[in-house]
């Protein structure tokens, strides 16, 4: 069975920052099935600048891609462009469901701590962080309730950005090289979980 592994959201789902392509979350994240003994077809449709508003749009993209597996990566810009609370998860959650629905096998990754983030004034870091968890669980709670699987934000890997500039690429705000592949091991074992999951239920 090749997996149809499907990639939406935002920037750090596009890749932004990354030095090369096969740096990127899909690129390692297929590296990783791969590696499992799967055939992998990468299908990505994140756009640099998405909110959770953009979703649907991404996700009427796909349809023809039939996903079996997808990862989608979203929240920075909901908080960064001030969309609603409300109206971002229900957004999410939507686009979780629709893909349930097709028989996708869904990974959610919401909004990171952007209390780590260089521009992001000292002072001002525990609201941040406050505000991004707020976002977190409406999130977390609207990809549940569709079906959707959420990889945990882990406190060490937040701390790890926050302690390491060299995580960051260029712009201080998007993860390097080096950061993408700390988050891509975070994810792999969720992301693995899932496809034995898939294949289980094609086979």
């Amino acid at each position: 069975m090749t997996l149809r592994f499907l990639v939406l959201g935002d920037s750090l789902a596009f890749g932004t920052g990354a030095a090369r392509p096969q740096d990127t979350l899909g690129a390692r994240l297929t590296r990783t099935l791969t590696d499992a003994g799967s055939s992998v077809e990468l299908h990505v449709v994140a756009v640099p600048g998405a909110t959770s508003l953009d979703l649907a749009a991404q996700v009427q993209r796909a349809t023809a891609v039939d996903a079996d597996l997808a990862l989608l990566v979203v929240g920075a810009n909901d908080l960064t462009r001030q969309v609603p609370p409300a109206r971002a998860s229900a957004a999410l959650g939507a686009a979780v469901r629709e893909l349930r629905a097709r028989g996708t096998e869904v990974l959610v990754v919401p909004t990171p701590d952007l209390s780590s983030v260089a521009w992001v004034p000292p002072a001002f870091r525990a609201v941040v962080a406050g505000i991004c968890d707020q976002l977190r669980a409406r999130q977390t709670a609207a990809a549940a309730a569709a079906g959707g699987v959420v990889a945990p934000v882990a406190p060490e890997l937040t701390a790890r950005f926050a302690g390491d500039p060299s995580l960051f690429s260029a712009d201080r705000f998007h993860p390097s090289s080096a950061g993408y592949a700390l988050v891509a091991d975070a994810l792999a074992p969720r992301l693995l979980e899932l496809a034995a999951r898939r294949q289980d239920r094609a086979a």
